[in-house]
């Protein structure tokens, strides 16, 4: 392959890219139905000059009916009147005539051909402009829908988008960090108030317990310190005697 081929094909590769990407479909569609429409124009001027062409035919071919028809009586009266040389020069005439409306007979059939196969194309197109005008309608919608759906996407992925969303995210979780701290520090408030009481109430079974104690070991040694009456006197116990001291002690000190 030579150079200039590759030269030139790779021009006109980047010259088809170039277009394929400046194409706007709606901008497209809109000069393609301008160009059907100039094509309506044109197919209707040109079945409107047959129309006229077979109209001037079919004048020409009946006036020269009517002038072989008027030559074919001229003829007829001269023969009547006995001038033959006269009614041979009408003939003559009249063959003229009706040679010339022979030849504008057969024009005529090929224009009346001509203008039925014209005026079936102009139905055809015509159709087909009214197709194209509902489809251009049709693509415009969805080539609008696709962009807008292109431009979401679009900005959907774009990086701000994404950085917003994680922003959400981190907001998010802070949030339920606090919510959670909070549930916590609440459920610690409640724990410490409940022990309070707890140690309140455990406090005062103490002290009701220890004033018990202190009545009952009040009582016993107010009984041992009073005389016996009958019986032997107790037998004196040093040990003892020194730790109910200090227990007496120890009891008064509370």
């Amino acid at each position: 392959m030579g150079l200039f081929d590759r030269v030139g094909r790779l021009v006109r590769a980047n010259v088809n890219d170039m277009v394929s990407k400046a194409e706007d479909p709606e901008k497209i569609l809109e000069q393609a139905l301008m160009d059907m429409q100039e094509d309506l124009i044109n197919m209707k001027q040109a079945v409107a000059t047959a129309i006229a062409a077979q109209k001037r035919s079919q004048q020409q071919y009946e006036k020269n009916i009517s002038e072989s028809n008027t030559w074919q009586s001229r003829a007829q009266l001269a023969l009547q009147k006995g001038d033959e040389t006269l009614a041979r020069e009408a003939l003559v005439r009249k063959k003229a005539f009706s040679d010339t409306a022979a030849s504008l007979k057969t024009q005529l059939d090929a224009q009346v051909s001509q203008v039925d196969q014209l005026r079936k194309n102009l139905m055809a197109m015509e159709s087909k402009i009214s197709e194209a005008k509902t489809k251009k309608d049709m693509l415009k919608a969805r080539a609008a829908a696709a962009k807008a759906n292109e431009q979401l996407q679009s900005v959907i992925n774009s990086n701000n988008t994404g950085s917003a969303m994680a922003a959400f995210e981190r907001m998010e979780d802070k949030v339920l960090q606090i919510e959670a701290r909070s549930v916590a520090a609440a459920e610690l408030g409640g724990a410490g108030l409940e022990a309070q009481f707890a140690l309140l109430e455990s406090g005062s079974n103490v002290d009701d317990e220890l004033a018990a104690m202190k009545s009952q070991m009040l009582g016993g040694s107010a009984a041992a310190s009073t005389p016996q009456i009958s019986g032997a006197a107790a037998t004196p116990n040093p040990a003892v005697d020194a730790e109910l001291e200090a227990l007496k002690k120890q009891m008064d000190n509370l």
